[in-house]
């Protein structure tokens, strides 16, 4: 379902790709806080239409897989900036 098992290094274009739309959600999310919204309301919003998405796209089964690893990438610092940024 995902690239994961792949370095981005060796996908280029991918990491372009997903860098651009990184940039769409940052820049969503800079104008939700703009018109009042805080970023946990956005943050929630944004979770849901990612796994609405995700749901239409793969299916629930390979959804709630790819969700079932998420603990320990939370854990283990995955989506912290530092590292979110080399994604």
């Amino acid at each position: 379902m995902n690239d994961n098992d792949v370095p981005l290094s060796d996908l280029p274009e991918l990491n372009a790709i997903k860098q651009a739309a990184l940039s769409y959600v940052t820049d969503a999310f800079a104008e939700a806080e703009l018109d009042g919204l805080g970023a946990d309301c956005m943050a929630q919003a944004a979770l849901f239409a990612a796994f609405q998405e995700l749901v239409a796209t793969y299916g629930e089964e390979a959804v709630a897989e790819f969700a079932a690893g998420l603990p320990d990438k939370i854990r283990t610092g995955a989506f912290s900036m530092a590292v979110a940024l080399k994604h």
